[in-house]
């Protein structure tokens, strides 16, 4: 099957230069209309100009593809709503959002000023909210939708130095599985791209080999998988220099301790049992685990 866009109009932020102008270039030579965010600022966020993603339009179009520029902050939710109503005006509908806008304010947690671990989570977390906030209702009314969020390695599994960075690339997990499950009877899938990809935002922190193996084209397929009519739903995907790996956050069967005096001591003392991954499980929503707990103990007390 070819993984086929055409008739899809997508937005990409944050796709003046690395992943997204690559996502970008993608879904526009796959036949997707694509919007083509970027605020056009250095890596920490600060300045801005149109000129990034208008040279990305100007690549698609030169192509034959059909693209639009759009330098909005994602972080500025009034802004996002007008990049959306750009493009409905334009094509009539919004089919696919890729959350990709992102900025670094890399420190220890010691030196991090909190203003920058904020900025971080506004740029990550709110301008992902805002955008999906932004497409949603026209996805709804469309009974149709892909979002694909990009969380991150650092988020899934920690970083020295980014915990603003890692904080705000969870959320983005959260954020999906709840809006996946929402946007169910209304066609909408929502998934999430963890990339391991050699942009600006990596320079001079790995050795020229390995940034030449991680090169941002070799995570465009997880995000065209995640992006296509066909994709699955609540799936983080996991890419990077070729290979593809999916991560799950999941459950273990635990162990019922009940209710009593001792219950801290006798958890402490069974704790190696309670993180047994043995037969572990991924809850197809937060009321599983409650229900989970639940069954464990009307069983143990009908057992009593």
């Amino acid at each position: 099957m070819t993984l086929d866009f055409a008739g899809r109009v997508a937005i990409v932020t944050g796709a003046g230069g690395g992943l997204g102008r690559q996502h970008a270039l993608a879904l526009a030579a796959r036949g997707a209309r694509v919007l083509v965010n970027d605020l056009g600022g250095a890596v920490d966020g600060s300045g801005s100009t149109a000129s990034a993603a208008q040279a990305v339009v100007d690549e698609i179009r030169a192509a034959g593809g059909e693209a639009l520029a759009n330098n909005a902050s994602v972080s500025d939710f009034d802004a996002v709503l007008a990049m959306v109503q750009q493009a409905i005006d334009a094509w009539g509908r919004v089919d696919i959002l890729v959350n990709n806008a992102g900025i670094l304010r890399d420190k220890s947690f010691a030196k991090m000023d909190m203003a920058d671990f904020r900025l971080v989570v506004d740029v990550h977390l709110m301008g992902a909210a805002y955008c999906c906030r932004a497409v949603w209702p026209h996805m709804q009314a469309q009974n149709y939708g892909r979002i694909v969020m990009t969380t991150s390695s650092t988020g899934l599994y920690g970083n020295f130095g980014q915990a603003n960075y890692g904080a705000a690339k969870l959320a983005q997990v959260g954020l999906m599985q709840t809006l996946a499950i929402e946007g169910a009877k209304y066609g909408i899938h929502v998934n999430a791209l963890a990339p391991t990809a050699a942009t600006r935002m990596t320079e001079g922190l790995m050795p020229e080999e390995v940034l030449a193996a991680l090169k941002p084209e070799a995570v465009v397929p997880a995000m065209l998988v995640l992006a296509h009519e066909s994709a699955p739903t609540r799936t983080i995907l996991c890419a990077g220099a070729g290979s593809f790996e999916a991560a799950h956050i999941t459950l273990t069967q635990g162990v019922y301790l009940g209710t009593g005096p001792d219950v801290p001591e006798r958890l402490a003392a069974q704790l190696a049992q309670v993180t047994d991954r043995s037969g572990d499980m991924v809850p197809q929503s937060g009321a599983a685990q409650g229900k989970h707990e639940v069954e464990r103990a009307m069983a143990a007390h009908r057992g009593s």
